[in-house]
């Protein structure tokens, strides 16, 4: 799959995710990020083809065209720093041992259906955000 924006994979049923990507969407003033959820038929393929075990990393991905891919506290900074408003404390954070990050990351991810809900199904975008999902 060719493409030149970030993709950003994200867990469809679950809520904070959900508001995540609405958070993202709303701050992408350069328009550079696409979205997918992982379970989707393209979610599925980018994890396949990257071999990323989504038993493991089942929260969010950050795929960068002919770079590489970021999972955990590490994608969410590498967006973060992408975005107006956030920038600054995501590239400091990101100066934080990748290892204790991901003990916060981790814990919240663990207890995210709980916290905020999960969903029946993955969310369907509205017609404006449309053309972000692949």
């Amino acid at each position: 799959m060719e493409n030149k924006k970030k993709i950003i994979l994200f867990d469809g049923v679950c809520n904070l995710c959900n508001g995540a990507v609405q958070f993202i969407i709303k701050r992408d003033s350069e328009n550079q990020f696409q979205f997918a959820a992982l379970q989707s038929e393209t979610g599925k393929k980018l994890t396949l083809e990257r071999n990323i075990d989504t038993e493991k990393v089942d929260s969010i991905i950050l795929i960068e065209p002919n770079v590489a891919y970021y999972i955990k506290s590490t994608a969410a900074l590498k967006i973060g720093e992408e975005l107006k408003g956030i920038r600054t404390i995501s590239s400091i954070l990101l100066w934080l041992p990748e290892s204790f990050r991901n003990i916060v990351y981790d814990f919240i991810a663990r207890n995210r259906y709980q916290w905020y809900g999960k969903r029946e199904e993955c969310m369907i975008p509205t017609d404006e955000i449309k053309q972000k999902f692949i």
